[in-house]
Formats: structure tokens, sequence, C-alpha cells
């Protein structure tokens, strides 16, 4: 049969594909099939099952394709968190239209800059935020032609707004029957802007895909699932290694504003959450609510943490004081979509600050400077293969090659495979300190930091010096009611670490300076600090 002449064997070929595609635009009708009266989405005080999510994505789907919205155009997404998010995740992925979410923090010009590089067509702005939005469109070089709102607060907007609830209140309309391949780009996520651009990240249907069923089986997550999503979606970690994946699954997910810890702890005993997911900070700041011995949190049974290892001693505070609760470390990047390896419940006692083993589809190895693998003990680059990775960065193809030298996909991460080949991260290439010399980990003296009591957070960097070239430096935020000294912390780090580790500069500070996704801005610290030396 395939062996047939012309049409006939386009026809059958297209017809196979048909019956054996799978892409994100599917997810929801299928969960829908499975599960259509089961609660889907909540957030604030709308609730929507499977089959009204599904509804509403063919709705919006329909609309933007009447808007004149085609394949391989772009759509930026500029909101907090709302239920609005996910059904424009899966809306566009239906008719293959690119999805770009757009941090919310970031200001006019930075906005304009992703503007122009994914070339957007169409802007959905939450109406608090069209402010910055218009800024952005002013100072870009003007691509977008669909404009619409998302009525989140009470601001007013101009005439130039469509209402986003006329694509949702419109009649119900079939989405057009697009064909969108698994290798079809259907999302740009922007890095988080560490450099002095971030860069537009490339990712498929096949990426996102085999990435959820890494998320199910390696961080043993199910359909009866309960999940409180509190960290921005605009970020991988939140809408690909969780909300997407619950969609996936048919889990119940609930979307709230922001991690708030007092409104989270309320969610958490409300709604009888299952499962969290929280960036260190986030989870230091649960534990330091009043609520949190007050409210009722027998529900939570599987915790994720991400974006960096949770200190030892807080680890061991979560374990007396959340006895119930299973953990799982997720470490990757937004160029894995974003899953690279996973350390489980069993080993947190014993591998604590591990990255432990490479995810279900994953494989990681360590390399030096040449490329060449590495055995355990030795640090190194992590670099992973993957049908996770990325198609490379937009509009930049010499570092999409740099990226992905010798058919493995760089890091930019330092690390080591333990004798039982479980993962350690020692740094970001970037945040390893070179004083005097020698190579200091930033995080092995946080580790010493975080074993004061009275340490609520800490960061630790590098700033110039004219003698070391760059001196260890740490930025202490004490618990609250607890107050700290620089003589009391360096007493501390001398009896810990060797001479050359301990910092040449301690601040104690109220607070530390982060991005939405609770990743503490490290450069933004260096920037502050830069002259410490010079006084």
């Amino acid at each position: 049969m395939l062996t047939a002449d012309g049409g006939g064997t386009r026809a059958v070929t297209t017809t196979l594909a048909d019956a054996r595609g799978q892409t994100i635009s599917d997810i929801p009708r299928r969960s829908a099939a499975r599960f259509p009266g089961k609660t889907a989405i909540v957030h604030r005080d709308v609730r929507l099952t499977f089959s009204e999510f599904d509804a509403l994505v063919d709705k919006v789907a329909a609309s933007l394709h009447e808007e004149g919205l085609r394949k391989g155009d772009t759509l930026a997404l500029l909101s907090h968190n709302c239920w609005q998010f996910p059904v424009i995740n899966f809306a566009t992925a239906r008719i293959g239209v690119i999805l770009v979410p757009v941090n919310f923090m970031l200001t006019g010009g930075e906005i304009a800059y992703i503007l122009d590089d994914c070339q957007a067509d169409a802007f959905v702005v939450e109406d608090t935020l069209v402010p910055v939005a218009e800024a952005a469109i002013a100072a870009s070089q003007g691509t977008v032609r669909i404009r619409s709102v998302i009525k989140l607060g009470d601001t007013e907007t101009s005439h130039h707004w469509t209402a986003f609830t006329t694509w949702t209140d419109s009649e119900p309309s079939a989405a057009p029957d697009v064909r969108v391949g698994d290798d079809d780009v259907i999302r740009i996520m922007y890095t988080s802007g560490t450099e002095s651009r971030p860069k537009g990240t490339l990712l498929t249907s096949r990426s996102l895909m085999w990435q959820y069923v890494s998320c199910v089986v390696t961080g043993g997550m199910s359909s009866d699932d309960i999940e409180v999503h509190a960290l921005p979606l605009y970020h991988c970690a939140q809408l690909d290694n969780f909300l997407s994946t619950d969609i996936y699954l048919g889990a119940t997910s609930i979307i709230v504003d922001g991690p708030d810890p007092d409104a989270l702890l309320r969610t958490i005993e409300r709604e009888r959450v299952t499962n969290l997911f929280s960036p260190p900070t986030v989870w230091i700041s649960l534990l330091r609510s009043k609520l949190f011995d007050i409210v009722d949190l027998s529900s939570l049974a599987k915790g994720y943490y991400g974006a960096s290892a949770l200190p030892l001693e807080i680890l061991q505070e979560m374990e007396r004081r959340m006895p119930g609760i299973r953990l799982w470390n997720f470490y990757g990047q937004t160029e894995m979509a974003s899953l690279a390896t996973a350390l489980g419940p069993e080993d947190q006692k014993t591998r604590g600050g591990s990255a432990g083993r490479s995810a279900l589809n994953v494989e990681t190895r360590i390399v030096d400077e040449y490329d060449h693998p590495l055995p355990s003990g030795e640090v190194g680059e992590i670099v992973h293969r993957s049908p996770h990775a990325t198609l490379g960065y937009l509009n930049q193809p010499e570092k999409t090659a740099e990226a992905f030298r010798a058919g493995w996909f760089h890091s930019g991460d330092l690390g080591y495979f333990d004798a039982d080949g479980y993962l350690w991260v020692v740094d970001r290439k970037k945040d390893m300190i070179k004083t005097g010399g020698e190579n200091v980990a930033t995080r092995e003296v946080e580790e010493v930091l975080y074993q004061l009591d009275g340490v609520a957070e800490a960061a630790v960097f590098a700033v110039p010096h004219p003698r070391w070239i760059e001196a260890v430096t740490a930025v202490v935020v004490p618990r609250e009611s607890v107050e700290l000294d620089e003589d009391y912390i360096l007493s501390h780090c001398r009896t810990e670490l060797a001479a050359f580790k301990v910092p040449k500069y301690v601040v104690v500070a109220d607070s530390l300076p982060k991005n939405p996704s609770g990743k503490i801005l490290k450069r933004k610290l260096r920037d502050t600090f830069n002259s410490l030396a010079d006084s």
C-alpha cells in the first residue's frame, strides 16, 4: 500500500498521521472525553469542568482564526495567573498559532524587544497591565495587529482593545481543522533575562508531550491529584511541569493569583489540595507564616521544589512539621521544557541537596571543556539528550549551535555524579566564584549560612576585589524578631568552611530581590554591591 504512486501514497500517509497523532491541542478534548463532569480548573469564583474547559478552548481557537490568525503566527500573552491562561495556551496550539508568554514584571522597553523578536501578530493582556503593554507597542516595530484584554480588575481600557469575553461568549463554534505536526513550534518561552537580552526558546508538541510523561512517571502524579498553582504561569515550570500535566492527566487545578503564604495556606485547607510546587523561597515563607500551625494541611501529600535545592536545614524542618508529605526536587531548564532530573521522596533524607537521577525520557552526562565525558566525582558541565529539548533559540543560530555542540544540550550548570549515579549541581558557570585562584561554589557557602537558626534566607555571590579578583560576599535575611550581626555569621562560617570560602563581606538585609518565580536575582545583588571593595 505504501508503495502506491502519487496522490494515493500521500493520502495514506496523511491518514496514518491523523490516526497516530497526539499534539498539545488534543489534550483538553481527550481529557474531556475521559472526565467530562470533573472539575478541571478553579480560579477565584470560576469553576470549569473538563467538558466546559475544552469547549472554551474551541471557542477561543475559532475566534482567533476568525480574527485572521493562522498557523505560524505569534500571540504574546501578558497576564498574571488566571483561568484564561490555560485556555489561551491550548487554543493557540489547536490552530498552530505560537504562544509567547511574557513576564509581567518587565518594563515596556523589555516587552517591546520580545514583541519585535518574535514578530508578535496578536497581544492578549490583563487589564491592569495594559498601560505597560501600550508602552511596549509604541516602542516596538508595530507588528501587533490584534489586541485583546482580559478583565481581572476594574481598569478601564481604550477602544483599541477587544474584550476577551467576546471570544469566550461567542456562539459555539468548532475550531478549524489545522494540521499541526509534532515538531511544529507552538511555544516560545523567553529565558528569565539573567543575560543582557532574553533568548526565545522554541518548544514543540514533541518537546512538551514527552516532558509531560516524564513528569507524571518521575513525579508520581495521578488523575486523583488536586494541585494548587501559585507561581507565574508565564514560566514553564508552573505551566508545563504541573498545570498542563494536570490537564493531561485529568487532575484538578486550583489557580491562585500568586504565592502569598497566608492565602496559599488557606487555599490548601479549603480545596483539600494534595499537590504543591514552590521554589525553596516560597516553602520557607509558608513555614514562617503564623497560619502554618493553625490551618489543616492534612490533605497535602506531594510537594515539589525547584529553581534551587532546598537548604538541608529547611528540608529537615519540613520533614518535622509536615511528616505526611512526600517531596521531589525537580531540576531542569526552560530549554528542557523543563524537567531534566529529579530526586524522589525515598532519597530526600539520605541525599538531600542532590538533583537526583535523570527523568524517564532524559539522558544526562558530565563533560569537560572539550565535551569529553567525566567519571563520577569530577566536576564538569551538565549536558542532556532528550526529546524534551528545545528546537533552539529564535533568530540565534550561533547560540543554538553552541548550546547543542557534540549532540548534547549544554545546560551551563556545573555538577558531578556521585558513585551511585546521583547528580549534584555545584553552581551555574557564571555563579562560580574564582577568588585568589581558588574555586568557591556559592551553594556550599549558602548551605553553611542556613545552618544558623536565625537565618531566613541567604544568597552568596562575587564582587570585584583588587587583591582577590573576586570576593565571596553574602547577603543574609534574618528571621522575624531575630538580630544577626556580621561577627556572629563570620564566626560560624570559619568553623565550617576553609578560609578561602569564608565570605569577605556580609550584609544583613530585610529581603532579597526575586523574580516572580521565586528565584533569587543574584545579578541585581552583584549590581547593588559591586563597589563593596571600594569602601
